[in-house]
């Protein structure tokens, strides 16, 4: 494979420069220990953790590398739009959406082409959750918190007054969509949690 020229690598640089600020943005969820909030960057990197122990749960066969890499990508977008939490109240969903396909557009636009075109396209394929790959990697993106919550006092889900039903609403049907078994696990979590808090 011939070298990349000069500005080709400036461009890719600047890319890896920018990612940077993705240890800034912080999100709602504690890390287990709850001595802090954990960042998006390190979020991204305990899904693609998830991806390369759990694939074999998946519904469907998968192609583990690109599951990793839909992961890697997802939350690129909010060095500019922000993190919104699962559980916030906003009803500001068509605005958001906006503000992330512009930061999509713009971030990996900063890389040449045809990769910043490749990595704008795993962004889409992640945000349709249509493929395979996407619809385990959605699974993986609300299983992660599902876990920390269960080991944190109940993380989130206290912190915004989140009912047991609630849970079962949001996380179940995206989760079983691409892991009944992850599901079954996870539900049995949920439930002992709530059984643990009422009897205490």
């Amino acid at each position: 494979m011939a070298d990349l020229p000069t500005d080709h690598i400036a461009q890719q640089l600047a890319f890896l420069v920018e990612l940077d600020k993705l240890k800034s943005v912080m999100r709602q969820s504690p890390l287990i220990n709850q001595n802090r909030k954990e960042n998006s960057a390190e979020h991204s990197w305990h899904l693609s953790m998830f991806a390369l122990t759990l694939s074999a749960h998946a519904k469907d066969q998968v192609d583990t590398l690109h599951v990793v890499k839909l992961l890697l990508v997802h939350d690129i977008v909010e060095i500019d739009a922000g993190d919104h939490p699962l559980h916030s109240a906003s009803e500001q969903h068509a605005v958001i959406a906006q503000a992330e396909q512009e930061a999509a557009a713009r971030i990996f636009g900063l890389l040449p082409e045809p990769q910043g075109r490749e990595m704008l396209e795993l962004w889409h394929e992640f945000e349709a959750a249509q493929t395979p790959e996407a619809i385990f990697a959605k699974t993986l993106d609300r299983l992660q918190p599902l876990l920390i919550n269960t080991l944190s006092n109940g993380g989130t889900w206290a912190e915004n007054g989140v009912t047991q039903q609630q849970i079962m609403e949001r996380y179940g049907p995206v989760i079983a969509r691409g892991s009944p078994t992850l599901w079954e696990v996870a539900s049995k979590r949920v439930n002992a949690f709530f059984a643990k808090a009422k009897s205490n």
